[in-house]
C-alpha cells in the first residue's frame, strides 16, 4: 500500500485552484448581450440647431472707456428687465475695442421700440461715455446652433436682399463652404419689421482666411445668387460678456 504523501496532495490541491481561478476570470473580461455586443452606453447626440424665431435687440455704439461704460450699463439692468429685455452677450471690436456691440433678447418688439426711444436712455448713454449716434435694431433669428464654439472671433454680417427666403435657401447650400474657409454659423435672421434687411452671425475658426474668402470669387458667386441688392457690412469681435 502506497503511503500519503503530504507534500504531493498539496501540489495538486495548488494545481486545481490556480486552473480554477484562471477559468473563472476569463469569464469576467467582458459582459456580453445575447448578439455578442459588449453592454456600453452608447453616445446620445444633442440636437444643437433652434429653428424657434427668437426676438433679439442689437446696440452698436462707440464709448470713450470701457470699463467706465460697463459700470454704467450693468446699473441700468433693472430698467431693461422692466422693458422685457434680457441681457445676452456684449462683444468689443476686433479691430476697435471701444465699438461696443449689446446683443439682448426681447419679449416684446414694441415695447422694446418704446424703451429704445426713451429719452432717459439716451441720457443714461451719455453719461455712460457713448460717442455719437448709437445703432439700434430688432432683429428675428430664425435659425442658431447653440453648440459651444469657444471664444473664438465672431463676426455680425448685415446685408439687404431681394426675397428672404431665396437668401436662406443660399444660407444653407454655403454652410459647408463656411465652414472649408473657417467660418462656423452662429445664427441667421432678419429685422423684425422688414426681411429684406438680414444679418447673420458666425464664428471665425480662421480669421485671415476668412478675410481671404470674403474678397474671392466664390463668395461673389453666393452674394449673386443669395439675391443681395447691397455688399455685406462685416463687424468682427470678441465677446467679453455673457449673462
Amino acid at each position: 500500500m502506497k503511503r500519503f504523501n503530504p507534500f504531493r496532495a498539496l501540489i495538486l490541491f495548488t494545481a486545481m485552484t490556480l486552473l480554477f481561478a484562471s477559468c473563472n476570470s476569463g469569464d469576467k473580461k467582458t459582459t456580453e448581450t445575447p448578439t455578442g455586443d459588449t453592454t456600453t452606453t452608447p453616445d446620445v447626440k444633442v440636437n444643437t440647431i433652434v429653428t424657434t424665431p427668437q426676438l433679439m435687440g442689437m446696440i452698436k455704439h462707440k464709448v470713450k472707456d470701457y470699463a467706465a461704460w460697463k459700470a454704467a450699463y450693468d446699473s441700468h439692468d433693472s430698467a431693461r428687465l422692466a422693458n422685457g429685455l434680457h441681457s445676452y452677450v456684449i462683444g468689443r471690436g476686433m479691430d476697435d475695442s471701444m465699438m461696443v456691440l449689446i446683443a439682448m433678447k426681447a419679449d416684446d418688439l414694441e415695447k422694446a421700440k418704446a424703451f429704445a426711444k426713451d429719452p432717459s436712455l439716451k441720457e443714461r448713454m451719455q453719461k455712460g461715455g457713448v460717442v455719437g449716434a448709437p445703432e439700434i435694431s430688432f432683429v428675428n433669428v430664425v435659425w442658431q446652433d447653440t453648440v459651444n464654439v469657444g471664444s473664438i472671433p465672431r463676426v455680425i454680417t448685415s446685408f439687404t436682399v431681394k426675397d428672404f427666403d431665396t437668401a436662406k435657401k443660399g444660407f444653407e447650400e454655403g454652410r459647408q463652404e463656411r465652414m472649408d474657409n473657417g467660418i462656423t454659423d452662429r445664427q441667421y435672421g432678419h429685422d423684425a419689421d422688414d426681411n429684406h434687411k438680414v444679418s447673420m452671425v458666425t464664428a471665425l475658426k480662421d480669421v485671415d482666411k476668412a478675410k481671404a474668402y470674403w474678397g474671392s470669387d466664390a463668395i461673389k458667386k453666393r452674394i449673386e445668387a443669395g439675391g443681395l441688392t447691397t455688399q455685406p457690412q462685416r463687424f468682427i469681435f470678441n465677446i467679453v460678456a455673457r449673462y
